[in-house]
């Protein structure tokens, strides 16, 4: 876990949640599937003038309305008491009620017309022996509203299929123009900007965009547990705020800087100037974007004026970026560590060094034999694994342990901030692709073990966060690192598959078979990583198994 004494920005405690209920009234149409939306009004406290779909808080009184619901014997108590909530906000908000009698029929026009929507809903189904259709509502998906907003919710987005016969007619107080639209056209309307949506419920809608009937979408939830779960983050860019689910590429980063979700970091890419992650983590991007290298390769300084500073990896030798290192680190380097050879990464180091009056030593592993002439590397000194590299002074001090991690490189290493939690991975785990494995140097068996050597390491040392040489900071360090090992062991199945498919064919026939779903411009690199599953699989016998 990252020290409170080295975050950027005074924390502040976010304001607590309240327990809401969101539903999703669906129907089939004639072009596909339709979701009914309102606009709320444009005095709300909260979204004022989006459209969204009908739904509030919970109130006590919902929970207290079992015995007037149907339910599912796999619907637990919490799911029964929010689906409750939400037939009673999409009555309340748009007339719309979600109930049948006691003998399981629908009540008729007249019976349904002679309930209040103003009135408590509970006594009223009592009273004429209705039940509320809880067991036809499922939950979708589980929002909690993002950490910088004033006002806060714990939500599930509930779905269910819309009543025959009924019509919405908005409240005309929260609420106004009730409209069925595809989950498509909502979107392609908001991108026009004549229909403002908040964040999730686009995010919702971009999800539901991909199913073509009510029934497809009902069967996704029939498991009593949402599809997703996200509570957003935001930050800067561009100038304006962005905000990302946990699954996108930049959230990891704004969970490191910005614990508290304070909008405060800025993520468009600059190499002219140092990005500060921690007080005592600092990434300098060098000017090499490319195919390779995303958005060109990060070094990144570990210390502060009062320790001294060790940099990782100071990437090709380029002037102005090595120079821009040195004067964030007032020439006080007292370490230069390189994760591997290849030449995005070290050639910079020596003129670094040259720049130091105390000529600080230049660490790693020295090339392999297997390298190719451009990744040739030789340290002052080689690290050992598990050898700690420490800074410090007026009482801090940081410590990097070394993990040697071949696979990507055969001299590849990765470093722990022991007191942060932090994992610096090189290339070895990448943000927004996978690493290349490009043999002879690299190697693919070596390459999964490392990754099992990395997860180990996270469990030791509690590791919640992956900066790595290309990509923003990667949070939830053992998710990323389990998906990247099921993403290359389904990709390896991919290429057994082709194998046995094209028995007599290369690496040419098989690309265009494991590789589908890349676009065939980069093929050719793939193809260095298909060559190190081959190896793997040849050496291990799997393409003469039943995969």
């Amino acid at each position: 876990m990252v020290r409170p004494s080295q975050l950027l920005h005074a924390q502040r405690q976010p304001v607590a949640t309240r327990p809401a209920a969101t539903v999703l009234l669906l129907r089939d149409g004639a072009q596909g599937f339709e979701v009914l939306m309102t606009r709320r009004s444009a005095s709300a406290s909260f979204a004022p003038g989006a459209y969204v779909f009908p739904g509030g808080t919970i109130d006590a009184a919902d929970a207290q309305s079992h015995g007037i619901a149907a339910r599912r014997p796999t619907q637990d108590d919490l799911r029964l008491t929010q689906a409750i909530a939400a037939i009673r906000e999409s009555f309340e908000e748009l007339g719309v009620l979600l109930v049948r009698r006691a003998d399981g029929t629908d009540p008729t026009p007249a019976e349904l017309a002679a309930i209040d929507r103003h009135k408590p809903l509970p006594e009223q189904c009592r009273e004429r022996g209705l039940l509320l259709a809880a067991d036809e509502v499922y939950v979708l998906a589980h929002w909690i509203t993002d950490r910088d907003l004033p006002r806060r919710f714990d939500v599930p987005f509930l779905v269910a299929r819309m009543p025959q016969g009924q019509t919405p007619v908005a409240d005309e107080a929260e609420q106004f123009e009730p409209v069925w639209v595809r989950p498509a056209d909502a979107l392609e309307r908001h991108k026009a900007g004549t229909f403002f949506m908040i964040f999730p419920t686009i995010r919702t809608l971009e999800r539901l965009a991909k199913f073509d009937a009510v029934d497809a979408v009902l069967a996704a939830c029939a498991s009593e547990r949402p599809l997703w779960t996200s509570c957003p983050r935001a930050g800067l860019l561009s100038g304006a705020e962005i905000r990302y689910m946990e699954h996108e590429m930049p959230y990891g980063e704004l969970a490191l800087v910005s614990p508290d979700g304070q909008i405060v970091h800025h993520l468009d890419w600059r190499c002219d100037q140092p990005v500060p992650l921690l007080k005592n983590v600092t990434r300098i991007t060098a000017p090499n974007p490319g195919v390779m290298t995303g958005p060109g390769t990060n070094s990144y300084l570990v210390g502060g004026p009062a320790t001294g500073y060790l940099v990782i990896d100071p990437g090709p030798n380029e002037p102005e970026h090595i120079q821009r290192i040195w004067r964030e680190c007032g020439g006080d380097i007292r370490m230069i560590v390189c994760t591997h050879s290849h030449p995005d990464h070290s050639p910079g180091a020596r003129p670094l060094q040259a720049l130091c009056a105390t000529k600080p030593p230049i660490l790693g592993l020295p090339s392999a034999p297997t390298a190719r002439a451009a990744s040739e590397f030789t340290p002052d000194r080689p690290l050992r694994d598990g050898e700690q590299l420490v800074v410090e002074g007026d009482g801090l001090r940081h410590t990097l342990q070394v993990l040697h991690t071949p696979g990507h490189a055969a001299n590849h290493l990765c470093l722990v901030l022991l007191e942060d939690g932090l994992l610096f991975s090189g290339d070895h785990i990448l943000n927004g692709s996978t690493t290349v494995v490009d043999p002879p140097d690299g190697d693919m068996t070596s390459y999964l073990d490392s990754l099992d050597t990395l997860s180990a390491a996270c469990n030791a040392h509690g590791l919640e966060f992956i900066l790595p040489a290309h990509g923003w900071v990667l949070g939830f360090a053992r998710e990323a690192i389990a998906h990247l090992k099921a993403h290359r062991l389904h990709r390896e199945a991919k290429i057994v598959a082709a194998m046995q498919a094209r028995p007599q064919g290369g690496l040419e026939d098989w690309v265009e078979l494991a590789y589908d779903d890349v676009p065939p411009r980069m093929w050719p690199v793939a193809k260095r990583s298909l060559l190190a599953h081959v190896q793997r699989i040849e050496s291990l016998g799997l393409h003469n198994l039943d995969v």
